[in-house]
C-alpha cells in the first residue's frame, strides 16, 4: 500500500468524523459537549502529522545512503542502475544487523576420553581424527593412542574406527627399516595360520583316537588274537577308513530313540495282553482320564555326554554281559554280540517301564490348597524322602 493510499484513507476517515460532529444535537451543544470537538480534530490530525514526519525521515535516510555510496565507489555508482545501488545498500544493512554472534565457548577443545580442556593442560597435543562435531570433535593425542592400543590388542596393522561416526582412523607408522617389515610379515603369517594348524591338530587327535578305539573294540569283540590277525591281514586303507567309523556308528545307534516308539506301541496294545496291563496300566478314573488328556508327553532331554559315554562303553558292557549270560558259547564274537543284544533289551525294558511310571505319576499329580494340614503333610513327605535317599 503506497503513501497516497494511506493519505486517502485518513482523509476519508476525517471527512466521516466531520459529518458526525455536525450532526450533534443542539441539546448536546447547550450542555457544553462542543468542547470535545478540538480534541477529536487533534486525534485525527496526529496520525497524519506522524505519517508526514516518517515519510520525511525515510527520504532523508535514502539521500544520506545514496551520498555515502557515491563517495565510496563513484565509478560503480555511475555505471550501475539505481535499483542496483538500492539493493546493495539494503544487503549491507542486513549483514550488519543479522550477523552471527561468536561464542567464545565454541573455540574451546574438550577431550572425549579424559574430559579435559585446554585450560587443564596447555602443553597437551590435540587431534581431530574423525567427522564428529561438538564435544566429541577433539581428543588428546595420548588419549587416542591408548584407545587405539586397547582396540588393536597388540596387532599393529589392525584397523580402528571411531565409536560414534564409524570413521576409520588414519594411523601412520614411521619407517623402521626392511628387517622390521620382514619380521612383521612373518608375525602376521604365523598369526593367520596358527588357528588352522590348531584345528588340524585337534582333528588329527580325534581321528587317531577313533582309530585306536576301533582297533581296541575289534580285539574286544572278536578276541585279542583273532582281532590282531584280522587287522594284520586287512588292507591298511580299509583299516584307516573302517576303524574310525566304529565309534561313529556306535554314537549314531545310541541316538536312535527306539524305546519311545516301543512305548507308544505298547500303550496302544497293552489292553489286549493281560501281562502288560500290570506294567502299563491304562485304566484310570474319569478325573484321572481327563487329567491325562491335558498332560503333555514327558520330555526326555538329550544329553551329549550321556550319549557319548553310553555309546563308547557299549562294547565293554556287551563283552561283560556275554561272559555272564552266555558263557557256554565258545565264539567270543557271538558271545559279545548276544551279550550286547541282551543288555540293550533289558535296559530298554526298564527304561520303558520307568517312562510309563513317570507318565502315570504326572497324570495323577494334584495341586493342593495352601492350608496348615497340607503344609504339614508336604513337609512330612519331604522329610521321609530325604531320609530314604
Amino acid at each position: 500500500m503506497s503513501d497516497n493510499d494511506i493519505w486517502q484513507i485518513y482523509l476519508s476517515r476525517a471527512h466521516d468524523l466531520h459529518h458526525r460532529i455536525i450532526r450533534i444535537g443542539s441539546s448536546d451543544i447547550t450542555q457544553g459537549n462542543i468542547r470535545r470537538l478540538p480534541n477529536i480534530e487533534v486525534t485525527v490530525r496526529r496520525p497524519l502529522t506522524n505519517l508526514r514526519t516518517e515519510r520525511q525521515a525515510n527520504e532523508s535516510n535514502d539521500e544520506v545512503l545514496d551520498a555515502q555510496a557515491a563517495m565510496a565507489a563513484p565509478e560503480s555508482v555511475n555505471n550501475a542502475q539505481p535499483s542496483d545501488v538500492t539493493d546493495g545498500a539494503s544487503s549491507m544493512n542486513q549483514a550488519e544487523v543479522g550477523g552471527p554472534v561468536v561464542n567464545p565457548d565454541d573455540d574451546k577443545r574438550y577431550c572425549w576420553v579424559c574430559f579435559a580442556t585446554d585450560e587443564d593442560d596447555v602443553t597437551a597435543s590435540w587431534v581431530k581424527p574423525c567427522h564428529c562435531r561438538g564435544t566429541t570433535k577433539w581428543v588428546h593425542q595420548g588419549c587416542i593412542q591408548r584407545w587405539v592400543d586397547e582396540k588393536q590388542k597388540g596387532r599393529a596393522g589392525a584397523h580402528v574406527a571411531c565409536p560414534q561416526c564409524n570413521t576409520e582412523y588414519i594411523i601412520v607408522y614411521p619407517n623402521m627399516g626392511p628387517l622390521v617389515v620382514v619380521l612383521d610379515t612373518i608375525d602376521g603369517v604365523i598369526f593367520r595360520i596358527c588357528p588352522i594348524i590348531a584345528a588340524s591338530i585337534v582333528a588329527a587327535s580325534i581321528y587317531w583316537t577313533a582309530v585306536t578305539y576301533g582297533a581296541v573294540t575289534v580285539m574286544q569283540v572278536v578276541g585279542h588274537k583273532d582281532g590282531l590277525a584280522m587287522m594284520e591281514q586287512a588292507d591298511p586303507l580299509v583299516l584307516l577308513v573302517g576303524l574310525p567309523t566304529i565309534p561313529i556308528m556306535l554314537v549314531l545307534g545310541k541316538m536312535l530313540r527306539w524305546e519311545d516308539q516301543a512305548l507308544s506301541l505298547l500303550r496302544r496294545h497293552a489292553c489286549k495282553v493281560p501281562i502288560l496291563r500290570h506294567f502299563l496300566p491304562n485304566s484310570y478314573s474319569s478325573d484321572e482320564r481327563a487329567q491325562s488328556e491335558g498332560v503333555p508327553p514327558m520330555s526326555d532331554p538329550v544329553s551329549a555326554t550321556r550319549i557319548l559315554c553310553g555309546a563308547l562303553l557299549l562294547p565293554s558292557i556287551a563283552s561283560i554281559c556275554g561272559k555272564i549270560f552266555f558263557e557256554s558259547i565258545h565264539s567270543n564274537f557271538q558271545r559279545t554280540l548276544l551279550g550286547g543284544i541282551a543288555f540293550i533289551t533289558i535296559k530298554g525294558a526298564f527304561k520303558i517301564y520307568h517312562k510309563q511310571q513317570q507318565y502315570v505319576r504326572q497324570c495323577q499329580r494334584r495341586i493342593m490348597d495352601y492350608t496348615d494340614d497340607n503344609i504339614a503333610l508336604y513337609r512330612r513327605q519331604n522329610s521321609e524322602t530325604n531320609q530314604t535317599s
